[in-house]
């Protein structure tokens, strides 16, 4: 049942339906219900020590989406590593919500995130997803007609088949080497330049006098965001294991918004809590290998397989 209901997103409804179909068991709503509460009680200080490894870990992919709980907008909040996966929910989105789960302000390695600024606030070195980057920069070259846009997302494309070339067939880059410095500062000296072009073509509006910042234009604050945290575009080319993209947070999203599309919302803070427990588990089971019903069925025997936290 809590494969069903928490890790694939089957209804509580049709989980109760499918265990009488399948097994001719009787089974009411409230029981999967209660199952998954249990399960979660069990699993919770196996998910405490994903959530410490995964802030432990050098590279951290962080991401966060809206999740209505008892009818009110609260927050996914998504930490993944290559093997880990922690979620945790929370009435709020920024900076009191990473307080109150106590995880994001231990991280000290490279935080991989969208570019939200009270993901640029913590202490650690930053990542910017580049896959925003030219979601962002193919709308203003085919919808606004902004020729520098596309430039830039030829050069950002090549620069990360370059760093995948350079890491084909488990071969990692010597960045401290002269012919690949000089590589990434020939991209970078191009990066500069076509910059230059799109701030001299988009103007900053400058301010009027009146209160508060004068409204810029997209392609004006895109460009002040590459220029601005540069280094952290361009990380993907300078540190080892940092990728070109978030992705591996935003698909960590997919499936609890697959669950919430089913459900509709969690009716309570208790069962959404529940669920990010599960699926903690399930998914860093899932990424380490690990057969997910033989775990669950030795959780409820009362002794979960522990994941690598390595």
């Amino acid at each position: 049942m809590v494969h069903l209901n928490q890790n694939h997103a089957v209804s509580v409804q049709r989980t109760a339906a499918l265990m009488k179909d399948l097994f001719d068991l009787p089974v009411s709503q409230a029981t999967v219900v209660k199952v998954a509460q249990m399960g979660a009680e069990i699993l919770q200080p196996t998910v405490q020590s994903i959530g410490q490894a995964a802030v432990s870990s050098g590279v951290l992919h962080a991401d966060e989406t809206g999740m209505r709980v008892a009818k009110k907008l609260h927050w996914l909040h998504v930490l993944a590593t290559d093997t880990l996966t922690w979620l945790g929910c929370h009435p709020k989105r920024g900076t009191e919500a990473f307080e109150s789960l106590a995880l994001l302000q231990q991280f000290e390695g490279v935080l991989v995130h969208d570019g939200w600024m009270p993901y640029k606030a913590l202490q650690c070195q930053h990542a910017l997803c580049n896959a925003h980057h030219l979601r962002e920069l193919t709308y203003l070259l085919e919808e606004q007609g902004h020729a520098w846009a596309g430039d830039m997302i030829e050069l950002l494309s090549h620069a990360n088949h370059q760093d995948n070339l350079h890491c084909a067939d488990g071969k990692t880059p010597n960045y401290n080497g002269k012919k690949y410095q000089s590589e990434v500062r020939d991209l970078r000296d191009l990066f500069e330049a076509i910059l230059a072009q799109a701030q001299a073509e988009n103007p900053i509006v400058p301010a009027t006098g009146k209160r508060g910042r004068p409204k810029q234009s997209k392609a004006t604050n895109l460009i002040g965001r590459l220029r601005d945290y540069s280094d952290d575009v361009w990380r993907f080319m300078t540190q080892p294991n940092v990728p070109f993209t978030n992705n591996l947070a935003e698909q960590t999203v997919r499936m609890p918004k697959v669950k919430q599309k089913v459900s509709g919302c969690f009716r309570t803070p208790q069962g959404a809590a529940a669920y990010c427990v599960i699926r903690s588990y399930c998914a860093t089971m899932h990424k380490q290998g690990v057969n997910i019903f033989a775990s669950l069925v030795a959780t409820f025997k009362g002794e979960p397989p522990q994941p690598s936290f390595g």
